[in-house]
C-alpha cells in the first residue's frame, strides 16, 4: 500500500501548504509544468518524487525528466503525461498508448483545472490534479492524495487553497 501526493503546474513555485499536505505520503508525483528543477529537488528531498516535463520547463528540466512515464504502481498500471487530454478527448499519443497497454491510470494536467473522471470505455482513472502554483487563470491552487493498494486506487483527498498573489 503507497499513500501517493499527486501535482501539477508548479510553475517554479512550492506552497509549504502542500508540502504539509505531502507529509504522510510515500511519493510524490508532478504531472509537469514544474517550472525549475529547484521545485523537483524539493519535493524530491521530502519523499521519491515522479515527474514529467511540461510545455513550460526548460531544457534542464527536460534531462531530467521525461515526457511521458508509464509504470507499475501495486499492481496499477500508471500513465503520466503533461499535456493528454481527458476521457473521450484525449490527444493521439496518449490514445494510442492506451489502446495498445494495460492502464489503470492516466494522470495529467496543463488545464489548471482538477478532475477526476472514470472512463468506462478503456476502464481507467483518469486524474488531472489542477495548478499547484501561482500562474495562470486558476483561482485556486490544488493538489490531491490517494492511496494505491495492490489494484485499488481509494481515499482521495483534494488539497485546495484560494491562490495569493496571482503571478
Amino acid at each position: 500500500m503507497k499513500k501517493i501526493g499527486l501535482l501539477s503546474d508548479t510553475h517554479g513555485f512550492l506552497d509549504d501548504k502542500i508540502m504539509d499536505f505531502f507529509d504522510a505520503c510515500d511519493e510524490i508525483w508532478h504531472a509537469g509544468d514544474i517550472g525549475s528543477l529547484a521545485v523537483a529537488d524539493k519535493l524530491n528531498s521530502i519523499k521519491p518524487l515522479k515527474a514529467v516535463y511540461g510545455n513550460i520547463d526548460g531544457q534542464e528540466v527536460r534531462i531530467v525528466y521525461p515526457k511521458i512515464q508509464f509504470f507499475q504502481c501495486g499492481q496499477v498500471h500508471v500513465l503520466m503525461i503533461h499535456i493528454g487530454g481527458y476521457p473521450g478527448k484525449y490527444e493521439k499519443e496518449v490514445r494510442t498508448i492506451i489502446q495498445n497497454t494495460g492502464v489503470d491510470l492516466f494522470i495529467s494536467g496543463h488545464s489548471h483545472i482538477l478532475k477526476v473522471m472514470y472512463d468506462k470505455k478503456n476502464e481507467l482513472l483518469h486524474i488531472n490534479p489542477g495548478a499547484a502554483g501561482k500562474s495562470g487563470l486558476h483561482k485556486h491552487q490544488t493538489a490531491v492524495r490517494f492511496v494505491i493498494d495492490g489494484k485499488n486506487i481509494k481515499d482521495l483527498e483534494v488539497f485546495e487553497k484560494k491562490r495569493q498573489n496571482p503571478g
